[in-house]
């Protein structure tokens, strides 16, 4: 075999080089945020009686998108630099999962459930496309250990207060307070505001003071811990914000260095042919 030549050489670098700019362009992101709400459309419309023209359409648009979202795959896989890591970006991974099962012919009865579910969920793929969405989805996937620790001792402040209310209100109301779960059900229902009010005045007439119980317990709940997770995701948002920075940053840094490299590589050619044109 011929080694390949550099005008070969060069023309796959130009290629690849239109490609990467097709990817990045805001038009071609633009598109496929276009084609993600037109999928989500056509999967609305299924859902109406339609007349026979669209039931006939809706199939041939149906294929269309997700050829679509199969070259936009192929096309972001090509245009990456390391290939191998490709997939291991989990955005990545998840687009590729939805759209090969989309790939899925929904005639098969087997797996007709598979494939419209999987339809479905390439709507999704629009957190994935908008820069935005993603740092939020992102920002909360971080978020939820942290905020697991706060879930934690949210319930164990639901189970002592369910445990208060079901040893004194017990024999009130059995159906609000019957048991510790039961209680834990109604305190639920407390914390959410949803006619509180009639399950604290039908405890204060026998029991007057029981005003402190529900007052207390929805300053925990709708003061503390919830200004507690608001306060975690934020954190968490501003942490993921800022590394967006910073890789954005070393991006640019990244491209200004290929910029000049490429800069040099024409100059060097340059030299070069001077040099063979002085010498002839």
């Amino acid at each position: 075999m011929s080694p390949t030549s550099p005008s070969q050489g060069s023309n796959i670098e130009n290629a690849a080089d239109v490609l990467k700019r097709i990817e990045r362009s805001r038009l071609f992101q633009w598109s496929v945020i276009f084609i993600i709400l037109l999928s989500a459309i056509s999967i609305g419309a299924k859902t109406y009686d339609l007349p026979a023209v669209a039931q006939e359409i809706l199939p041939i648009l149906d294929n269309s998108i997700t050829y679509f979202f199969l070259a936009e795959i192929i096309l972001r896989f090509v245009v990456c630099e390391d290939k191998k890591r490709f997939f291991s970006d989990g955005w990545n991974l998840f687009d590729s999962v939805i759209v090969i099962g989309s790939l899925v012919p929904v005639e098969n009865a087997e797996a007709v459930l598979i494939g419209r579910l999987l339809r479905v969920f390439r709507v999704l793929r629009l957190v994935s496309v908008v820069p935005e969405l993603r740092s939020l989805i992102n920002a909360l996937l971080k978020a939820i250990p942290r905020m697991g620790y706060i879930a934690l001792l949210m319930f164990i402040i639901f189970y002592i207060y369910g445990a208060i209310g079901s040893l004194f209100f017990s024999s009130i109301d059995d159906a609000l307070w019957g048991d510790v779960s039961v209680s834990m059900l109604t305190l639920f229902r407390v914390a959410t505001f949803e006619d509180w009010t009639d399950v604290m005045y039908a405890t204060m007439n026998v029991h007057p003071l029981s005003w402190i119980y529900y007052l207390s317990f929805i300053f925990l709940m709708a003061f503390v811990f919830l200004n507690m997770m608001v306060g975690v995701i934020l954190e968490v948002m501003t942490e993921e914000h800022n590394a967006e920075t910073a890789e954005q940053a070393q991006q640019e840094r990244h491209d200004l260095a290929e910029q000049i490299n490429a800069m040099r590589k024409q100059l060097d050619e340059m030299h070069a042919m001077m040099q063979n044109g002085n010498s002839a």
